[in-house]
């Protein structure tokens, strides 16, 4: 049988750790679209060029295997549509973006890069602006490797020696407005698609809902979304879909995150965002022509 709209992956993990319990109705809200669509494991033995369209969805180990993973991206890319493509894949995977995006113009909490093996981590830790930082490995996802203190504490600079010693480091200085929320908006085919306000739990700074954050509904007014358009645009490529993640950095909204690679988009089994999913897929089959592989 061949479909009319054509074959998509939906591309998870294999890690039991790291489920995605949505996955599959996004399959389903495809399947009644009239879209042929799969659910298959990044590191599963598929032939990728089989599919139309490869959707990254919920690659959340990939942050373990990046360089394997980015293998995978770059190979899967030539042979078939890549969402989002291999190029903005490998950009994203770093926050060393973080500081490009900076000198792009975009309003972005302010970042520091440690270069990985730096002899002089502690020197330059003491040299940056901030009295309360946030540590974190330029690769990581979750929050798992953050770490916030003081600048002159020793616990501060032994924690960015130990992550040093594993890859590069980004240091932020603390947010305190982040205890007001951190804003995610949501787009799809350039368009967006609907926004959450995610508030940490008492105590904490981390917003992620599996340390206790908490979400709401949030209309973004139009300064967040210039904010979250001109960080977009400076992405090396294509975005089919992408989460930005914005808090309050002196009075206005700043980039805190771009998320392009496989963020939670906060579907929450509501309709309307479920649509606005296939709608974007959708665009993309459109988009990529009208050879459409044979199924069985």
């Amino acid at each position: 049988m061949t479909s009319e709209l054509g074959r998509v992956a939906l591309v998870t993990n294999s890690d039991e750790r790291y489920a995605d319990p949505e996955i599959h109705v996004l399959r389903q809200a495809l399947r009644d679209a009239a879209v042929v669509a799969e659910v298959v494991s990044w590191d599963d033995e598929v032939d990728w060029g089989a599919y139309t369209l490869v959707v990254v969805r919920t690659t959340w180990d990939y942050f373990d295997r990046l360089v394997e993973f980015a293998e995978w991206a770059m190979q899967v890319d030539k042979v078939t549509t890549l969402v989002n493509p291999a190029d903005v894949i490998r950009w994203n995977s770093h926050k060393g973006y973080l500081v490009e995006m900076a000198v792009r113009g975009v309003p972005t909490v302010p970042t520091v890069l440690i270069p990985g093996q730096s002899m002089d981590v502690t020197d330059q830790l003491q040299e940056t602006a901030w009295d309360e930082v946030v540590v974190k490995p330029a690769v990581d996802g979750g929050a798992r490797g953050t770490y916030r203190g003081r600048r002159d504490d020793p616990a501060t600079s032994a924690t960015a020696e130990r992550l040093a010693a594993k890859g590069d480091v980004v240091v932020q200085p603390f947010v305190r407005g982040i205890a007001a929320g951190e804003r995610s908006l949501v787009f799809m085919a350039g368009r967006l698609s609907h926004a959450v306000r995610k508030v940490p739990a008492a105590g904490d700074y981390r917003s992620q809902r599996h340390l206790g954050g908490t979400e709401s509904d949030h209309t973004p007014d139009s300064a967040e979304v210039q904010v979250a358009l001109a960080a977009m645009e400076v992405a090396p490529g294509r975005l089919s879909y992408a989460r930005v993640d914005l808090v309050d950095w002196e009075g206005s909204p700043a980039l805190m995150e771009l998320e392009v690679i496989e963020p939670d988009l906060f579907f929450r089994g509501i309709a309307a965002r479920h649509e606005a999913f296939v709608a974007m897929v959708q665009d993309e089959l459109a988009r990529v022509g009208d050879q459409v592989p044979q199924t069985r």
